[in-house]
């Protein structure tokens, strides 16, 4: 499939005792360190753009640095961050962030973490995240109508001053609180440094967002949070011990780099925070009541590692529900028919599928048909030249299957755009000569775009709302496009309007339209599509719904207004039509 580009990863460790403690039990003050590096490097899959860390050392006396970030661009990133930090990074609070872009913006100002600076220990404010706001150009107005003026349009920056004019606020609340109590000079910063409410802070923060996110950060006078959203759309997972708090973005980073049970670590719950105050406290706090749980139904497809227990099962199970499709596929002529998968994620769904034929009483013929080869290079800019390259991203097995004799069944966990498909798979396929070709998707059509963090934010772009438009338009329905552009446009954008393109149309009318799409000019083996099916899929990942892509369900206003945005940018850039 495709690479898709998700955003992000994230990592937190507060340590609980002194920084000597380490030293005598574990041989190194760089304990806390050490672990941030191995849990960034486990979550590796979700962001090789940049990453960056970031550290508050409690100890460090007045006038001497006490909060420390460093960032790099690049898949090396991690490995170039924890090169160069040495003695600077001696702390007891630490985080760090691996970065997927979804907005197309690059650069090294982009990279989390991003820091807010000032002289009081308390209103520094330190902000990465797992997140894609749907809402920020309101936001934007929000905080300039009151005076802010944001260096960069871009909603990390924009909650980071959000955030940071609360916090300033905040310490402004406990500044007032301590005179009145009679303190003054350096009595004053100890009173706030104590006191600072970070769930007060989030609580006037966070209702002004709409979207998807998981939300960490550090202030300088030593308070950590992380917190989620209230539809549970990213995910975190906590834990903690008598020496660390600890916060990633996937169970089982947690699970390998400190040896626990599945059973130890918690799921951060939806709308909740995990504070850590400075004196090593750690509280929960409701930051925003939940709404219906939505959490993302991809993770569990493609993005999260699928060395986690329940999605390793769930991936086996996307694939083994699909074994009755696939037999009609091939009319049940098992013993000539090779299986086999795309590498790499959907390994485990191709386990399944496997798994369940031969719960059907067959033996089962399987071959590494296709390699991936190469990665394509993004220095070329000339799309004949890419479409040249992804040509060869995939290689395969010669003689792996009996021409014109044997059936090929192939599962992808996905299936996007179909790039990769028209310019390189069906073509490598077509050499093997095989008597058909069924290509299996572990997931259901993607019909719509995501706006909560995964690159998916153009319809046109998608090979399945192509195909709608294509047999619209072959049946003389294009009524029904000028239809839903003006209710896209005009109505209340409560609705997602865009569902509409696909209701007249069967998942096999699609699916017969997508093979004809995606044919390479001169294949001559039939195509046959099957895909998983929406009931299937949450029968495989029954705890987490959130099921956009392919129902158009989007869990928050801004998600329907963003679909319905985009279609009306469609009808007006791409078809160019005067509605």
């Amino acid at each position: 499939m495709e690479q898709l580009k998700h955003e992000c990863g994230v990592a937190m460790i507060r340590l609980l005792k002194p920084l000597s403690y380490y030293e005598q039990k574990y041989g190194s003050w760089r304990y806390g360190l050490n672990k941030l590096y191995l849990m960034m490097e486990k979550q590796h899959n979700r962001g090789q753009e940049g990453a960056g860390v970031a550290c508050v050392n409690l100890d460090a006396p007045v006038g001497e640095e006490y909060m420390f970030r460093e960032r790099a661009e690049g898949s090396d990133a991690i490995t170039e961050i924890f090169r160069h930090v040495g003695d600077s990074f001696s702390g007891q609070l630490y985080m760090g962030h691996l970065r997927y872009s979804t907005t197309g913006k690059s650069g090294l100002q982009y990279v989390h973490p991003f820091l807010r600076r000032n002289n009081w220990r308390a209103k520094n404010l330190c902000l990465c995240g797992n997140f894609n706001m749907t809402n920020i150009d309101e936001v934007f107005s929000y905080i300039t109508e009151r005076g802010q003026s944001p260096r960069v349009y871009g909603d990390s920056y924009i909650t980071l001053e959000l955030m940071g004019h609360r916090l300033d606020r905040e310490v402004e609340r406990l500044y007032g609180l301590a005179r009145q109590q009679g303190l003054q000079g350096i009595d004053i910063t100890g009173y706030i440094d104590d006191h600072v409410e970070i769930a007060n802070v989030l609580r006037k923060t966070m209702p002004h967002f709409d979207g998807g996110y998981v939300m960490c950060g550090l202030t300088g006078s030593g308070e950590l949070f992380a917190v989620r959203d209230p539809w549970g759309i990213r995910p975190a997972f906590w834990y903690q011990d008598e020496e660390v708090v600890v916060v990633a973005s996937e169970r089982p980073v947690i699970q390998t780099t400190f040896d626990l049970c599945a059973e130890d670590i918690h799921e951060l719950e939806p709308g909740q925070a995990l504070v850590v105050r400075r004196n090593g406290q750690r509280q929960m706090e409701e930051i925003l009541p939940a709404q219906k749980f939505s959490a993302c139904s991809f993770e569990r497809i493609y993005f999260s590692r699928g060395s986690d227990s329940t999605i390793y099962q769930e991936r086996k199970r996307l694939g083994e529900q699909l074994t009755p499709a696939i037999m009609k596929a091939i009319d049940n002529d098992v013993a000539h028919t090779v299986f086999s998968y795309i590498p790499n994620t959907a390994e485990v769904a191709f386990y399944g599928m496997t798994d369940g034929v031969r719960r059907m009483s067959h033996d089962v013929r399987i071959e590494k048909v296709v390699w991936k080869d190469i990665k394509l290079r993004t220095f070329i800019s000339d799309g004949q030249e890419r479409n040249d390259l992804a040509a060869h991203v995939y290689d395969i097995t010669y003689g792996s299957l009996k021409e014109q004799e044997d059936n090929l069944v192939i599962i992808d966990d996905s299936i996007v755009r179909g790039t990769t498909l028209r310019e390189s798979i069906f073509k490598i396929l077509d050499r093997l000569h095989p008597r058909k070709i069924v290509m299996v998707s572990s997931s259901p059509q993607i019909r719509y775009p995501d706006y909560y963090g995964i690159d998916m934010s153009r319809l046109e772009e998608l090979c399945a709302f192509r195909a709608a438009i294509a047999l619209i338009k072959e049946r003389g329905m294009q009524g029904l496009i000028a239809e839903t552009y003006k209710m896209c446009k005009t109505e209340a954008l409560t609705t997602n309007h865009v569902r509409r393109i696909y209701a007249p149309f069967s998942v096999d009318d699609i699916n017969r339209k997508i093979v004809e799409m995606l044919r390479p000019e001169g294949m001559k083996t039939p195509v046959e599509l099957v895909f998983q099916g929406i009931e299937g899929l949450h029968q495989a990942c029954p705890n987490h719904p959130g099921d956009w892509y392919f129902t158009g369900h989007y869990p928050t206003p801004g998600g329907v207004r963003m679909v319905n945005q985009a279609f009306v940018r469609y009808v007006e850039e791409v078809l160019k039509l005067q509605l």
